[in-house]
């Protein structure tokens, strides 16, 4: 019950901003429809079942082949079996198929077209990295997004901005008719490319809310937010610490699905980065609850502005924010 206390302002806010989005999407259909007067919305509507169709049947297949994802059994790996049976059966949800993904960072991710149809995949570098009760963690994390159903969320309201940037292109240079309808449609057109970017900027803030909100159903299925905390510190001190870096394959094989990462991948050390490693006081590479406690007042004036603008272009919130934000969970 306080968990659900904790979270419920997150639930809001991605309600409103979805709401927002359609509202906003639905009022450039709509002034499409009335200054042109003809029947070109009804082509929107099919580009973007097409496009939901298409993710919706093809997407865990290629997921599956971009990220070398292989299946495993519980006799194969009884330790990541284990863990995501023990957290799914927490959350109240299916068994997901496991599979271990080929890549060469540390990381985890959730995706499939149902509930009944999800995946959780791990790689191979995380499994070393992390003890069990981080594993647990970040599986909880991957487990939340199954249980909240976002990635079908994320995944439809994509297709907005796409949809807004065809408008932009089908209609301020298109010139139909009459002065008057020309004009129209350059406004509309103008409209629709405003509208392309905000609504981007929506999507982005959705994932982010939406990544905040699986970290807390980690802390509740699991009730450990120092070890989420722990694991997402390791995460990103992977990223200083790693003396090879990723070749360009593979930066544009994670880039193809950064927005189902348990953590955003980093090819550059952020100055911010340097606050978590000092709050490791012990030096021990974790994080423990003291030291989460005193992180939420070290990070204050911490983040900057470049950060901030960063952070409203990404599908990930600021990681050292988001460590922070653990420390509310702490009884």
């Amino acid at each position: 019950m306080v968990m659900c206390l904790r979270t419920w302002g997150l639930r809001i806010r991605m309600f409103l901003v979805v709401a927002l989005m359609f509202a906003l999407f639905y009022a450039l259909i709509a002034a499409v429809m009335y200054f042109m007067n003809i029947n070109i919305p009804i082509i929107y509507v099919a580009v973007a079942v097409f496009i939901m169709g298409f993710q919706y049947i093809l997407g865990p297949k290629l997921v599956d082949f971009v990220m070398r994802v292989r299946y495993v059994d519980p006799y194969e790996n009884p330790r990541l079996h284990n863990i995501v049976s023990r957290v799914a059966a927490k959350a109240g949800i299916p068994m997901p198929r496991v599979g271990i993904s080929d890549i060469s960072i540390p990381n985890a991710f959730a995706y499939g077209r149902s509930m009944r149809d999800a995946r959780v995949c791990v790689t191979k570098p995380l499994l070393n990295l992390l003890d069990d009760d981080e594993l647990e963690a970040v599986i909880g994390h991957e487990i939340g997004h199954i249980k909240h159903r976002d990635m079908l969320i994320i995944t439809m309201l994509s297709v907005i901005p796409l949809i807004c940037y065809y408008i932009y292109l089908s209609t301020l240079f298109s010139g139909y008719g009459s002065r008057d309808r020309g004009a129209a449609a350059f406004i509309i057109g103008l409209a629709a490319l405003v509208m392309y970017f905000v609504t981007e900027l929506m999507v982005l803030y959705v994932s982010r809310i939406r990544e905040y909100y699986a970290d807390a159903r980690s802390v509740e299925l699991m009730g450990q937010p120092e070890a989420m905390a722990s694991a997402l510190y390791k995460l990103a001190r992977y990223n200083v610490t790693r003396k090879e870096r990723l070749s360009e394959e593979e930066i544009k094989k994670l880039e193809y699905i950064k927005a189902f990462l348990a953590v955003k991948p980093s090819y550059s050390v952020p100055r911010e980065l340097l606050v978590l490693m000092e709050a490791d006081v012990n030096g021990d590479g974790k994080i423990d609850s003291y030291e989460l406690l005193q992180l939420k007042e070290k990070i204050k004036g911490a983040i900057g502005l470049k950060s901030r603008i960063i952070e409203a272009f990404s599908t990930h919130p600021n990681i050292v924010k988001r460590i922070a934000r653990l420390a509310k969970y702490i009884n």
